[in-house]
């Protein structure tokens, strides 16, 4: 009978450790800390396209690179003739701060986004420039709210809300693909809690152990108004000077 109690005390003991399912916040800073290049480039792609169809393409040279306690993005804009050489730089601290910068060379000046500029949309896109940062696990609270498969994909379907109560989402509810910790699909609700936008994954790149999304559309549900943001000609790992990240290059862009 002994040897029955300790058996049951080992089989409960073993389910706990072993086939737990993970709260909301571990499943979002699993999502998180997935691992990542040291480096990326890419040419992307961003489609712009309103309710009636119409679609503008903007064509952007992209550069990434993990310094270990911040990671920094820049964007120089290619195509059209009106963006051309407007550049964005992004640097996300691990901490959760963010800091980015936006160069307007037809005004000649870079403008430091503030943090009440953060639900402002990015170059007419429906990505505001709080959704292009990484936004940090300690910024929301999460709770596991189910599971679906979608597409093949078993995946957690976790709510977070923002501990800012000046954030324009009142939340997001993202699902996330269990054995890749990637979103494969996020809604966002505004102040009034309605349904603003839904963000969908339409492709990734496996490196190795790296996955890289490299097609994502964000849809807006109350304007019809969508962006499809694509990379192509994807480089990871390859050796990009530091000095790419600054204000200067901002200014002298691609020659």
């Amino acid at each position: 009978m002994k040897n029955l109690k300790f058996i049951s005390i080992i089989l409960i003991l073993s389910g706990v450790l072993f086939g737990q399912t993970p709260n909301g916040l571990e499943i979002i800073e699993k999502t998180y800390n997935r691992p990542t290049s040291k480096t990326l480039e890419a040419n992307l792609t961003m489609v712009l396209e309103n309710a009636r169809g119409v679609q503008r393409v903007r064509e952007i040279k992209q550069f990434t690179k993990d310094f270990g306690e911040v990671e920094k993005k820049l964007m120089i804009f290619r195509k059209p003739k009106d963006v051309k050489n407007t550049t964005f730089m992004n640097w996300s601290f691990d901490d959760g701060r963010e800091d980015q910068w936006i160069y307007l060379p037809a005004l000649k000046k870079i403008k430091r986004i503030s943090s009440d500029s953060d639900s402002d949309y990015f170059m007419g896109s429906d990505f505001t420039y709080d959704d292009l940062g990484d936004r940090h696990p300690s910024e929301d609270t999460h709770r596991l709210i189910g599971e679906e498969t979608i597409d093949g994909n078993d995946c957690y379907i976790v709510e977070s809300i923002p501990l800012d109560e000046e954030n324009m989402y009142s939340k997001t509810v993202t699902w996330i693909i269990k054995d890749k910790w990637i979103g494969y699909k996020k809604e966002f609700y505004d102040e009034d809690e309605e349904f603003l936008k839904q963000l969908n994954l339409v492709k990734y790149e496996e490196f190795d152990k790296v996955i890289v999304l490299s097609e994502v559309k964000m849809k807006n549900e109350q304007n019809g108004h969508s962006t499809i943001m694509r990379l192509s000609d994807l480089v990871i790992n390859k050796t990009i000077a530091d000095n790419m990240f600054t204000e200067r290059m901002m200014k002298r862009g691609l020659r």
